[in-house]
């Protein structure tokens, strides 16, 4: 399972002991995107695998570097989990995303919030809904969910991953195009907030930046 972090020492605890106990026996790596605030200690602390660089490269590529990890280190792995840790102790709702995978249901299961709280005017979500139906004909309600499960064999098969906030949008659109089944599945799990603040609107314009950039790469 791969958890993507950054300044996350206050949520990522309870995210990796609600997926230990909902997983039992599972191995967790944290893609940590040089994080200053403890998560880095906290992940180790809580039994995870750590990738971590001093600077910051952004979510797609520390997610990449723990996949192409964890693509090697985990052989015996069949399916792999990706989600963020500012779920929390709600992380441990993601499991009928792994169970639908291996069920054989699908290829890549996308976990749709059944409540979304706060965020901004809804650009960044319309552009990428939009974006990836016109580029690969699929329509989500979800298209920026890290909350994502497939086998082994389809993440490999996705790498490298799109630079930055561009990862989730780039990876469905090269999911179906490489004829893998989608399923989006409402769960109950919750993000941390952060709302109309200078600080959210900044995040997401750096979101559409991204994503605009995976989508013209493809």
């Amino acid at each position: 399972m791969i958890v993507a972090a950054r300044n996350e020492a206050g949520l990522i605890g309870a995210a990796l002991d609600a997926l230990a106990a909902a997983l039992p026996g599972a191995r967790f790596m944290v893609a940590d995107d040089a994080s200053t605030d403890g998560t880095q200690p906290e992940a180790m602390r809580h039994g995870a695998w750590l990738i971590s660089r001093r600077r910051r490269h952004g979510k797609g590529a520390n997610v990449t570097a723990a996949a192409e990890a964890a693509v090697g280190e985990f052989g015996d792995v069949d399916t792999v989990l990706l989600c963020d840790a500012d779920l929390g102790e709600s992380a441990g709702a993601l499991i009928p995303l792994v169970e639908a995978v291996e069920a054989g249901g699908c290829d890549l299961a996308i976990g749709r919030p059944a409540a979304v709280r706060g965020g901004g005017v809804g650009v960044t979500v319309r552009y990428a809904r939009g974006a990836v139906e016109r580029l690969s004909g699929s329509s989500l309600e979800a298209p920026l969910s890290g909350q994502r499960a497939m086998r082994v064999s389809a993440l490999r098969e996705l790498l490298p991953l799109a630079d930055g906030w561009g990862l989730e949008v780039g990876m469905t659109i090269d999911a179906v195009r490489s004829g893998l089944r989608l399923e989006e599945i409402e769960l109950p799990f919750t993000h941390r907030v952060t709302g109309r603040s200078p600080a959210g609107f900044l995040h997401r314009a750096a979101q559409l930046r991204d994503i605009r950039r995976a989508v013209r790469a493809r």
